[in-house]
């Protein structure tokens, strides 16, 4: 019986170990791929990003445990800076507004204005659940074929990669980063985030959650 039991956990240890060997691997693998499919197309000087009409502001919560979340305020502060610079004429801001207690894109709007951004050169996506809907949705509800993706670099490029996966000519403008240690369970999310933004572009086909009625963006 013990002769039994050692050739099972001789057999069975290197399986155990297969499986957390070959997740990280999975998780190297699509973190690079998503990297490198947004080399040149990241900028982190506003006077370098190259002009677009509309940028797309991508949500996240105002605050976090009742503090102000440092990736929005950077965002919407970094989305103000390229319309005052003129880089674009107009902000979709995008994000989850999957209940009435919650309004990413509402606070997103009267954050801008506040930076003074005009009300008229912002338009809300009330749809953008994952970043994923509002990429696709950039185009299929809003019309915008190319755009500036606005957010930190590291959202950004799985941006960047998803707009180029669906045909999209995308750019990024990062928004200041946030320190490893205040941001850390953001970045741990965007490991998974990554390897799942691949398995929908290449596996799963994954659509937005909603679509909808075309919805137009006055440009001058």
């Amino acid at each position: 019986m013990r002769r039994i039991r050692s050739l099972l956990s001789r057999t069975w240890q290197p399986l155990l170990w297969a499986g957390p060997l070959a997740a990280v691997l999975v998780a190297l693998v699509c973190h690079s791929f998503v990297e490198r499919s947004a080399e040149g197309a990241i900028f982190e000087q506003v006077e370098a990003v190259p002009e677009r009409p509309v940028a797309l502001v991508l949500g996240t919560a105002k605050t976090v445990e009742g503090r102000p979340n440092r990736f929005y305020t950077a965002r919407m502060q970094a989305a103000a800076d390229l319309y005052h610079d003129g880089t674009v004429e107009h902000l979709l801001v995008s994000g989850d507004n999957s209940t009435k207690f919650y309004d990413e894109p509402t606070a997103m709007r009267d954050d801008l204005v506040a930076l003074g951004v005009p009300a008229e050169a912002i338009t809300e996506d009330y749809a953008g659940f994952r970043t994923l809907d509002s990429v696709v949705r950039a185009r299929e509800v809003f019309g915008q074929d190319g755009f500036v993706v606005v957010s930190q670099r590291f959202h950004a490029e799985r941006a960047v990669f998803l707009a180029d996966a669906h045909g999209l000519d995308a750019v990024a403008y990062c928004a200041a980063d946030v320190s490893t240690a205040a941001g850390a369970k953001t970045y741990l999310r965007e490991v998974l985030a990554r390897v799942k933004a691949v398995l929908d572009v290449y596996v799963l086909r994954t659509d937005p959650k909603f679509l909808g009625e075309p919805v137009e963006i006055a440009l001058s």
